[in-house]
């Protein structure tokens, strides 16, 4: 109801094809700009009382929108602060609620409640849509942002209600800035989230054309809220089908298959906007495309939460909405450029033409298995040490001696170059591995860490999925391997 309301207020309060794109690049661009601190407080902080926090945020802005919408006393340039000031508060709070999908299931239930939960948003949005077309046409747009307002309450009585089980570490919290460095840090030495997060953008840079103009194409069928809210709401109405024969569609077909099969009928109900005129027509083909939008939006999260183990997992998280965001933002704001030059309905026959092109990353990129267990494996032996350093105390250099056959040093090396992503994945801001010149045969592999706390962390990331490369690099080992830790040693020595 609130997009609704946003969006059809613009086309009251100016003709402009490029304001009425920003309504969406608004919504946007907080999530570009915020998802990566976002996502760093969402696991540095407790997600319960960041989500209550977010909520009142939001509530506040609602019942500013609200009230300068009635007062009369509303602009297109407010409409937009107001809608960036509220997606503010969802851009900071997204992150940490997808995050606490895990808390709430198992893993073997975590893709059936995130259809689930997507059934629950899609239902939402085939009914609210429609309603508040009619809420519009019947007694205002400010209805409809009260109505958005009051929403606030309940999610913030459920929420404060939750008893979140306490989560004990004996490490420090990490910092903002060290939260966010790990988080790039996964991102980047994490090749199937890259690849991943590449499909999705591209994808998104091209549907975002979709959203983004629709209100004008729906003011062109009609003058009246109404059909802009039945097309939303018949859209929703394909996302829900679409969510309730997903997991048994998924059985049957692999993602990548799905998620080529999702594209290529978006790419024809795009077009199918930029060419039919008929409210009718265009009702039904809002079906399908609700079905397919939601079999993409859905395979996109399922994905990126089986690739990311709990520690990190709001961050990565964020870094999906830092990355989808940015292409709605770039894409609705070129898309509103373009449609003021070529017009609206050339600009979505173009964005239909790049999403089916879409099809042709399949060969180049594939999307990344997912059955990887990522439960931890702290296998690491404490070293005995003179005394136990300070949490702060750095950087650290972790030396492994490794003693093997010389014959089979090609093999060796080829493997435990495969450690090198693990290893800064998980903390490290250097690795190497070096042969010793006098003597055949020892290999030294070192990586430094930050701080002693940070190392520490690095025993609570391994996981059971690293167990192999591990085990195919001990395969060549003729002794027990030689672990030695070092702390920077200052002007003023700590021992």
């Amino acid at each position: 109801m609130q997009s609704v309301g946003a969006a059809w207020l613009m086309t009251s309060l100016t003709r402009s094809a490029l304001y009425i794109a920003l309504i969406q690049t608004a919504s946007a661009l907080p999530f570009f700009l915020l998802a990566l601190p976002a996502g760093s407080i969402g696991d540095i902080f407790d997600r319960r009382k960041l989500i209550l926090g977010t909520e009142s945020w939001m509530l506040v802005i609602a019942v500013l929108l609200t009230v300068a919408t009635m007062a009369g006393a509303m602009t297109p340039w407010l409409l937009l602060l107001l809608t960036f000031g509220l997606s503010i508060g969802d851009a900071v709070e997204s992150p940490t609620w997808r995050a606490i999908f895990p808390e709430l299931v198992s893993k073997e239930e975590l893709p059936a409640a995130l259809a689930l939960n997507g059934i629950e948003f899609n239902l939402a949005r085939a009914v609210g849509p429609g309603l508040g077309g009619f809420v519009v046409a019947a007694v205002g747009v400010g209805a409809a942002f009260a109505f958005n307002a009051f929403s606030f309450f309940a999610v913030i009585a459920v929420i404060a209600r939750w008893k979140r089980p306490a989560r004990k570490s004996t490490l420090p919290a990490e910092t903002f800035r060290g939260a966010t460095s790990a988080a790039i840090r996964y991102v980047r030495y994490s090749p199937g989230i890259r690849t991943l997060l590449l499909r999705s953008a591209v994808l998104i840079f091209f549907t975002s054309s979709f959203w983004a103009l629709l209100p004008t194409a729906a003011r062109e069928l009609s003058k009246s809220p109404i059909a802009y809210g039945f097309l939303l709401g018949f859209f929703g109405l394909g996302a829900v089908l679409g969510a309730m024969v997903l997991q048994r569609t998924r059985s049957k077909l692999s993602a990548e298959v799905l998620l080529s099969i999702a594209t290529a009928t978006f790419a024809a109900i795009i077009l199918s906007l930029a060419l039919l005129r008929s409210s009718a027509v265009l009702c039904v083909m809002m079906v399908i495309g609700g079905a397919c939008w939601t079999s993409i939006m859905s395979l996109f999260n399922i994905m990126v939460q089986e690739l990311a183990p709990d520690w990190v997992r709001a961050r990565v998280l964020a870094v999906y909405l830092f990355v989808f965001q940015g292409s709605v933002t770039a894409g609705s704001t070129l898309g509103g450029f373009v449609a003021l030059r070529a017009g609206v309905h050339a600009t979505l026959a173009f964005a239909s033409l790049g999403t089916a092109a879409c099809l042709l990353l399949r060969p180049l990129f594939q999307l990344p298995d997912t059955k990887i267990d990522l439960s931890i494996w702290n296998h690491w032996v404490k070293p005995v040490m003179i005394q136990e350093p300070d949490p702060d105390q750095g950087p650290v250099l972790v030396t492994l001696k490794y003693v093997i056959d010389p014959a089979k040093a090609p093999e060796f090396l080829g493997e435990i170059h495969k450690y090198q992503r693990i290893r800064r994945r998980d903390g490290a801001i250097s690795w190497g591995v070096f042969v010793d010149t006098e003597a055949p045969g020892i290999y030294l592999e070192s990586f430094k860490v930050d701080s002693w706390a940070e190392h520490e962390r690095q025993h609570d990331r391994f996981t059971q999925a690293d167990r192999e490369i591990e085990k195919r690099v001990l395969s060549y080992v003729l002794q027990p391997v030689e672990i030695k830790h070092y702390i920077y040693a200052r002007e003023r020595p700590t021992y």
